[in-house]
């Protein structure tokens, strides 16, 4: 009885042996970059995001703007029309003003932050 499991024990000590082996020589340090996962820090991934989305609101605003100046050159003098155009041209200069001191700001203050030149 004593043998039997000894040579269980035994056996299963290999083979726990063998398996963890085979697991820690099947991790490799230098693959764990090709997750697909960033690799830059918190800070860069903030920063990259809120660049992507000034950028978005800048579009966006550009893209009001020229809706808005179609929308005053098909107002055929309709008053009513007129204003609205005007209203929404200049909601629009608003919005690319905003996503412009935004992006300023932004830059500012990494450059502070980061002790380096302004801009």
């Amino acid at each position: 009885m004593i043998k039997k499991i000894s040579s269980v024990v035994g056996s299963s000590l290999v083979v726990l042996f063998i398996s963890s082996q085979s697991a820690f020589g099947m991790w490799n340090p230098d693959e764990a970059s090709m997750t697909g996962l960033p690799s830059a820090s918190i800070y860069n991934i903030i920063v990259g995001i809120l660049d992507w989305l000034l950028t978005i609101v800048g579009v966006v605003g550009v893209i009001a703007f020229a809706i808005a100046g179609i929308m005053y050159l098909t107002s055929t003098g309709d008053d009513k029309r007129i204003e609205t155009a005007k209203k929404a041209m200049t909601n629009a200069i608003i919005g690319v003003v905003v996503a412009i001191v935004g992006l300023v700001v932004i830059r500012a203050v990494d450059s502070m932050l980061n002790a380096g030149a302004f801009f």
